[in-house]
């Protein structure tokens, strides 16, 4: 097993994306089995000395800065094990953590078979990506990562390894949980007692829900109950073909009526075809087209019967777009938004689903003639590209300004979601503070960023952050949708979750991790433990 105690080799495991300062370890080690990870992890619980997982450091708030102790690095838990194909066409991969997604998805695009998880940063491990529950812009379609997880390989903190099936361990009805391991010995906890928030996408704090599959509260538990050394994920038969698209309009209220249509029709479609959606609201009443006329438009023409349906819906505001246009002139100069959406399609669809998209965005009067759209894997490669553009140019401003980016990640109820975007917006306009707001709408989540030059708007934006924060909260919004707390945003948890919630998440995590050693001060602060 490698060790690494040099401060320059060690130097790149003590921090991630979230622009924290850099941490402090005395060690970094690198296991290669399970049984290397239970023996750091029993050595590090009798010394009480704290372990720190790492990933591929690409978490945005810090949950990979220690703060002492040891680092533990999953890079050499880089195997894919096996594939299995089931009769269905679909199947499933077992994987150790360190795989990195993308090599994992090109893998089982090869064999005709689909991950759908697509978090923005695919260069993540597979096992940050269940530690934190990750998402992404097909999560409109197709959930998060906790919808594809089978099986999950763990080593508590204890040095105890347990190997847990979906459908194998239930908690019982008053909350309680019960886990035997081979020594013999059993851990038993009871489950916080708050609800789940009314959100499309929830990852902040551990995940609850009656009578819980046990293997759903290490998914998103950020490394705090055990460390994720395998992992067996569910897979999909590939999509024959797909069509992508970034539309500009002139008008936003024209945007947000046509993002509300689209949304509609696509969960009316996956309603009545019983698809992988969850049940929900099948419009957002706060985009302003009520569910009669959304249901009119989507089953009055008989284009409907190809299917309309988007996996992914994706939201720039104005400011993005000016962001964008230092790399992209050919953006429309009357454009005030883009939406970025993706419609799988077959050789029989391909065209009347071009069409129906095109008679859609006629309705809602997009510059349909200046926007752009592909159906060859590198026109597709190119919409990506301008996608993940803005984080670039941004991270460029940060760097240029010596100032850390202010970005939110909540995400709110259906019927709340226009209401926030105003409150953004209202916010903001009169600030003068640059910034951009943009991401997953069709899951009523976007991303504001906040964009300060110098120190005075850096206090100024992390002000009006908490008036976002709070006013998430008054609304049954999430403080995090996709990235997690971690270190950087744990200090905001109370205003989400009661003093007696928080009692309750330190408690479950001490029965895991007794001596308090696994990712301290990701989720609540050291005091808890």
């Amino acid at each position: 097993m490698l060790v690494k105690t040099n401060p320059d080799e060690i130097q790149t495991y003590l921090s991630d994306s979230s622009y924290m300062q850099t941490g402090h370890a005395d060690r970094v080690v690198f296991p290669e089995t399970a049984e290397e990870v239970a023996e750091i992890l029993r050595a590090a619980a009798r010394d009480k000395t704290p372990v720190t997982i790492s990933g591929a450091g690409t978490g945005t708030v810090g949950g990979r800065v220690p703060g002492a102790g040891i680092v533990l690095a999953t890079d050499k838990l880089n195997q894919i094990k096996s594939i299995a194909r089931n009769k269905d066409g679909g199947g499933s991969a077992v994987a150790e953590a360190g795989i990195r997604l993308v090599d994992l998805q090109k893998f089982v695009d090869s064999e005709q078979l689909f991950y759908p998880p697509d978090p923005t940063e695919r260069s993540c491990f597979l096992g940050g990506t269940v530690a934190t529950n990750a998402s992404g812009a097909r999560t409109f379609k197709y959930g998060p990562t906790r919808k594809y997880v089978q099986r999950l390989k763990i080593v508590l903190a204890t040095g105890d390894i347990i190997d847990l099936r979906r459908g194998e361990l239930r908690a019982d009805h008053s909350g309680q949980i019960k886990i035997s391991l081979l020594a013999g010995r059993t851990i038993e906890a009871r489950l916080p007692t708050y609800q789940m928030p009314h959100t499309r996408k929830h990852a902040a704090g551990y995940y609850v829900a009656r009578e819980m599959d046990l293997l759903d509260l290490f998914i998103g538990s950020e490394g705090t109950l055990g460390v994720i050394v395998e992992i067996e994920v569910a897979l999909l038969p590939k999509p024959e073909a797909l069509l992508s698209g970034v539309v500009f309009f002139s008008s936003e209220a024209d945007l947000l009526a046509f993002v509300s249509a689209a949304r509609s029709r696509s969960l009316t479609n996956r309603e009545s075809q019983s698809s992988l959606a969850k049940p929900g609201a099948l419009l957002d009443k706060a985009l302003e087209v009520t569910d009669r006329q959304a249901k009119k438009q989507s089953l009055g023409r008989e284009e409907a019967k190809t299917h309309l349906d988007a996996r992914a819906l994706e939201y720039f505001d104005s400011e993005s777009l000016n962001f964008l246009r230092q790399k992209y002139e050919t953006i429309p100069a009357e454009a005030v938004g883009a939406v970025f959406f993706e419609q799988e399609t077959t050789a029989a669809t391909d065209e009347s689903l071009m069409n129906e998209w095109l008679v859609l965005l006629e309705e809602h009067d997009a510059l349909a003639d200046r926007s752009w759209f592909a159906t060859s894997e590198a026109d597709q490669a190119g919409l990506r590209e301008f996608r993940h553009a803005l984080p670039v140019l941004m991270n460029e401003w940060f760097a240029r300004h010596n100032q850390r980016k202010v970005s939110t990640d909540m995400s709110v109820p259906d019927a709340e979601f226009a209401g926030m975007l105003r409150f953004y917006q209202e916010t903001l306009q009169p600030s003068g503070l640059r910034y951009t707001i943009f991401g997953h709408i069709g899951d009523n989540h976007v991303h504001v960023n906040i964009l300060p030059r110098n120190d005075d708007e850096a206090l100024q934006a992390r002000e009006i952050y908490l008036q976002f924060l709070k006013r998430a909260a008054a609304v049954g919004g999430t403080l995090s949708a996709e990235h997690g707390i971690g270190k950087l945003k744990r200090d905001y948890l109370p205003l989400f979750y009661s003093e007696e919630n928080l009692q309750e998440m330190s408690a479950l995590k001490r029965a895991f991790d007794p001596a308090g050693i696994l990712g301290r001060g990701n989720i609540f602060s050291e005091e808890y433990l």
